[in-house]
């Protein structure tokens, strides 16, 4: 067999067909013309200049075309990223661009290394309840706009207070302009949702009017941008503005240049590390999500379009296009299900979208020099798609059996308390959402089930492996069983489920042999894999005895378990 191409793009560009050219045209063309009005959108959800969102929105195309292995994805700027760097960033480009440089660094390293895993310690729940708090924050986080108002806090709770009680300030014009763009993207986006599909048998005339309305409704973010901007240009020309403006919008591409490590200040510079230093746990926060959401994202797609996906290549390819997109003054970027999704609808075949899309992105921003009314750039701006909005109990419960006293209704205790926390700050709902995932998780190693069975001797199975912190527990509940016994029973060990043990475990055991061989009983394992047998005979306790199974181990101590009552497996509380 020929070795596989490091390098993703040569996987697929040997053998690409002609055939494919124009569904990646019209897929990139598709993609391009809703990412523009979107990239306006989340520049000015992250607080920066509304170019930073176009200049944010080519190089991760490019990039992923050469590096990327799902044919779907399409990385840019997302509202989910667009919200963290808001709180990291202060609004201002120079921290901004910086973190996209220090963020694609941090994920190309990830890459290298083969981190890729350490993603899944960031549980189910975690995300969910982090996604759930930022739609509800970035849904409500357009009001502001759509409404008209001003010097609205961006704390949530502060938000909603100020929103509520300055709205009788809202301003007329922007409200009307609001609704009714907000109108026409709900009835354009209903319409594809309910457009049948052309056959190909059809007439030549129902395909081409089925194309043009489609790409109408798909690009329905662009439609509307282009019709606010018409009419605030027409009451500027009347001589009358009723709306907020963005302000001018410069014309041009970047200038390609490296981002900057120091930042001018009135009272002095601010140096790189006092930078770093502003930033503070972003740095952490902001590279794990776009790694996140981007392996998320390439894995629901590409198990929906039956391919396969290479993680750690994934990481490599959004390290690249963040390092490559501070050069173009982009902010952090990541895969945007928003615009993967309208690729896998345009029926797109090869990453070669991406090139189309990547070159489109730009041809805006050369003529643009505009105005646009406030409200305008916060319709297209999606909230990130979440089954758990707006009540996380209901979505879950609606489809796993989250009741209280069942498996797996512990998870709720992280997914409620990201989801409220993140309502404060983003990074303390996403730590304390970890870290209760983490004590869940050292619980279930701490206190692993146990089966015992009682009989001539005691038959005692522990559910998983033993490691330190369940040494302890074990012992407990063997001695406390053992001795408490009329008479007093020997212990068989069945070890079948155990497939790791560390050095505090046999000390354990070492010592739960002498304490039960004290009052004249003995300890003897059964059903030892390997690897722990090893450890074991290494270590070379006193009055060890194995036996490959229980019956042999009950044999050979003269005990019949035959009639032995049977336990079903309890709690660590209940097998004490």
């Amino acid at each position: 067999r020929c070795p596989r191409p490091a390098l993703p793009i040569l996987r697929w560009l040997p053998r690409y067909s002609r055939a494919w050219l124009p569904l990646d045209l019209l897929a990139g063309l598709a993609v391009g013309l809703t990412a523009v009005p979107q990239a306006l959108a989340y520049a000015e959800l992250a607080g920066l200049p509304l170019q930073y969102g176009l200049y944010s929105s080519f190089m991760g195309c490019f990039v992923y075309c050469f590096l990327g292995t799902a044919k779907d994805v399409t990385l840019g700027p997302t509202a989910i990223m667009s919200l963290l760097v808001s709180s990291y960033t202060f609004h201002q480009p120079v921290y901004a661009v910086l973190l996209a440089f220090l963020c694609g660094c941090i994920q190309l390293a990830m890459g290298l290394l083969h981190l890729g895993f350490l993603l899944d310690f960031i549980s189910c729940p975690v995300i969910k309840g982090f996604t759930s708090a930022a739609s509800i924050t970035i849904s409500f986080n357009q009001v502001k706009n759509i409404l008209g108002l001003q010097g609205i806090p961006r704390q949530f709770f502060l938000q909603v207070y100020e929103t509520l009680r300055r709205i009788g300030e809202t301003r007329a014009g922007d409200a009307v302009l609001g609704l009714t763009c907000l109108a026409a993207l709900a009835g354009l986006r209903a319409m594809k949702n309910h457009l049948p599909r052309a056959a190909p048998a059809e007439p030549l005339a129902v395909r081409i009017s089925y194309l043009i309305v489609w790409i109408s409704a798909t690009a329905r973010n662009a439609l509307v941008v282009l019709f606010a901007g018409l009419v605030a240009y027409s009451f500027q020309v009347m001589g009358s503005q009723p709306f907020r403006l963005t302000g001018s919008i410069p014309q041009g591409l970047p200038a390609l240049r490296p981002p900057r490590f120091s930042l001018a200040a009135p009272n002095g510079t601010v140096p790189f590390l006092g930078m770093v230093q502003d930033m503070g746990v972003g740095l952490a926060v902001v590279p794990l999500m776009g790694l996140l959401e981007t392996i998320a994202i390439a894995k629901a797609f590409a198990s929906q379009n039956g391919y396969r996906i290479d993680p750690n290549q994934e990481l490599l390819a959004l390290g690249v296009a963040n390092v490559l997109g501070s050069f173009v003054s982009s902010y952090p970027i990541t895969g945007s299900f928003g615009r993967t999704a309208v690729n896998a609808q345009s029926g797109v075949c090869t990453p070669a979208g991406g090139l189309v899309t990547g070159t489109a992105l730009p041809c805006p921003s050369l003529p643009l020099g505009c105005s646009l009314p406030l409200p305008c750039p916060a319709l297209p701006r999606p909230a990130p798609p979440c089954p758990a909005l707006p009540c996380p109990w209901a979505a879950h419960c609606a489809r796993d059996p989250w009741v209280p006293g069942t498996p797996g209704w512990l998870d709720l205790v992280p997914l409620c308390v990201t989801f409220l926390l993140c309502f404060w700050e983003i990074q303390y709902g996403i730590v304390a959402g970890v870290l209760l995932s983490g004590v869940l998780l050292l619980y279930s190693i701490a206190r692993p089930p146990i089966k015992v069975s009682e009989g001539a001797v005691l038959l005692v199975q522990p559910g998983g492996s033993l490691h330190f912190p369940a040494v302890e527990h074990l012992r407990g509940a063997v001695c406390s069983r053992a001795l408490a016994a009329s008479p007093p029973r020997s212990v068989v060990l069945d070890c079948c489920h155990v497939s790791s043990i560390d050095y505090t475990a046999v000390v354990g055991l070492a010592e739960l042999l002498q304490e039960l061989r004290r009052d004249g009983l003995s300890l003897a394992f059964c059903g030892l894999k390997d690897p722990v047998l090893q450890v074991l005979l290494s270590a070379d306790l006193e009055g060890f005895q194995h036996f490959p199974s229980w019956e042999e181990a009950a044999r050979c101590r003269g005990a019949e378990l035959g009639g032995s009552r049977a336990e079903p497996f309890t709690s660590p509380a209940e097998s004490t």
